[in-house]
């Protein structure tokens, strides 16, 4: 009785940098020797006990004579192909498996945006590239997790490498996440703070106070801006109010780039 496989060789998936096992089972071998081949380039790895291969990343182990599994260490992508399991029968018979080799996204830093200072009105393109195997899928959200207005429309997330804000106002100030995942974890994200420039804007909540003589009087002006405006009041003939005995001057940071100005 010729010698049989008793069973297909399993295709196998493995992330880079760990170890990989391939399979081949034998049945009635008898005195008929088991050969391991890489396929692509026809390179013989193994000839029954002995290793002809001069990667030391293979190695070679076998069961009852019936078993017998390839092993490869520290899987590289250049492992990734097809595999055969042969016994020196005339005619030759053999089975293959496929080994995939996945790995997990990174983002290319030098072919990725850094943080952008851009002026209002302007147009801005943020890019992000990673690599992985499978070609990884990249997504751009907020880091605040708020929806921001792209093309005309209110949107959480959005597809792409290229993230092109037109018109871009203050709004869109903030920082954004590239995020890159391919179904290898881990995923990987990457910051990039996006800044706009926009002159400052002054508004006053009440216009008109009133109080007796003698009475301390406290006047509000709002401003915002980016980069932050230089403050201060002045009187009717253009003179800087200064504090004093008199007049008490205090600014208030009450949120991103605004302020209030009292005195």
């Amino acid at each position: 009785m010729y010698p049989r496989f008793a069973e297909p060789i399993p295709n196998v998936t493995v992330t880079v940098g760990r170890d990989a096992l391939l399979a081949c089972v034998v049945d009635n071998l008898r005195g008929f020797k088991v050969a391991w081949v890489r396929m692509d380039t026809q390179t013989i790895l193994s000839i029954h006990h002995n290793i002809i291969t001069q990667n030391p990343r293979i190695s070679l182990s076998y069961n009852d004579h019936r078993s017998w599994y390839l092993h490869i260490k520290n899987v590289q992508e250049v492992d990734r192909g097809w595999y055969m399991c042969q016994v020196n029968t005339d005619p030759m018979r053999s089975r293959k498996g496929y080994l995939q080799v996945v790995v997990p996204p990174s983002i290319i830093d030098n072919m990725t945006s850094t943080d952008m200072v851009v002026r209002e009105g302007t147009d801005v393109t943020l890019v992000c590239q990673a690599s992985g195997y499978p070609e990884p899928y990249v997504m751009w959200r907020r880091e605040d997790g708020q929806d921001f207005n792209y093309n005309g429309e209110s949107v959480g997330v959005v597809d792409g490498e290229t993230l092109t804000i037109t018109k871009v106002s203050r709004l869109h100030m903030g920082a954004y996440l590239c995020i890159a995942s391919n179904g290898v974890p881990p995923s990987i994200s990457k910051r990039i703070m996006l800044m706009v420039q926009f002159p400052p804007m002054l508004s006053i909540p009440n216009q008109l106070e009133g109080a007796y003589i003698g009475q301390d009087v406290t006047l509000e002006c709002h401003t915002e801006a980016f980069p932050s405006s230089i403050n201060y009041w002045t009187t009717d003939r253009g003179d800087m109010i200064i504090s004093g005995e008199i007049y008490y001057n205090m600014l208030k940071h009450i949120a991103a780039h605004t302020f209030m100005i009292y005195y």
